[in-house]
């Protein structure tokens, strides 16, 4: 059966170079001109990236279960490989927080992931509601970031995507990054994965870092479907997207264990 990329309405760099890269695979590509893909579609082996949202509603709409990491899943890792303070909790009890402290919602976009001075500067919980998950980290000052796309606990795809807070991409749509930059990314990137204490998806996004004055160490992880893929080799992106999408009725214990439960995400 062939495969089928599906995109969003909404045209990206991203969801371009994938495009190009299913048709070079051979793969059928559909680009929705709504968020509501059609019935005929669960019949193929379908492929969704898009916006996380979009992402979840063709999952619905077509009896997918989508991987990711957990959303507690940078809290949980040993702390020699996060070097610093992460925890996982609710809205009400971020709004608590009386120091400085960099917080970031665990499942969207709804408020901007930033340094709080105090948890009374954060959305109320009248308007995302007192359950809805965040992050809360120690604030550190970050160098280099790079993206890696995981396939099988592998690193399939990594580019660099920020150095001292700033996006680095050129005018040419580039991701530049030294040799040695990169390697230093794949090396502690592949010790992250391999590390006995460390679960991760069978596919999904991987970013790591270095925080100034303390070295190597792991950004977060998100679910691959709705990443940016900056430098990363598209076709290498797809292939960790296909693993990451699994028919409802074929879903493995195994990898149930990677399928986030949410509400009804069908609009």
């Amino acid at each position: 059966m062939t495969r089928t990329l599906i995109l969003s309405p909404r045209y990206t760099t991203d969801s371009i170079a994938l495009r190009n890269a299913a048709l070079e695979l051979g793969w059928s590509v559909e680009r929705l001109p709504t968020w509501r893909p059609a019935p005929e579609l669960s019949d193929r082996d379908v492929v969704p990236y898009g916006e996380p949202l979009f992402a979840a509603v063709v999952a619905d709409s077509l009896q997918l279960a989508l991987i990711e990491p957990r959303l507690s899943w940078v809290a949980e890792i040993p702390v020699d490989l996060r070097r610093r303070e992460i925890r996982f909790t609710d809205l009400a009890a971020a709004r608590e927080l009386e120091r400085p402290s960099f917080v970031k919602p665990a499942d969207d976009k709804c408020f901007q992931a930033r340094v709080y001075a105090t948890g009374s500067e954060l959305p109320t919980v009248d308007s995302l509601g007192a359950m809805s998950p965040v992050l809360i980290s120690e604030p550190v000052s970050w160098g280099s970031e790079f993206r890696c796309f995981v396939l099988e606990k592998r690193v399939v795809a990594l580019s660099i995507y920020s150095c001292n807070g700033e996006v680095v991409e050129t005018e040419d749509g580039k991701w530049p990054a030294s040799p040695s930059e990169l390697e230093e990314a794949l090396n502690f990137a592949n010790r992250v994965l391999q590390d006995a204490k460390v679960s991760f998806p069978p596919a999904g996004v991987l970013d790591v870092g270095v925080i100034r004055d303390r070295g190597w160490s792991v950004v977060e992880a998100n679910a691959c479907w709705g990443a940016g893929i900056y430098g990363c080799d598209p076709q290498s992106v797809l292939k960790t997207l296909a693993r990451a999408c699994v028919k409802r009725s074929a879903l493995t214990e195994a990898d149930g264990r990677w399928v986030v439960a949410r509400a009804n995400a069908v609009i």
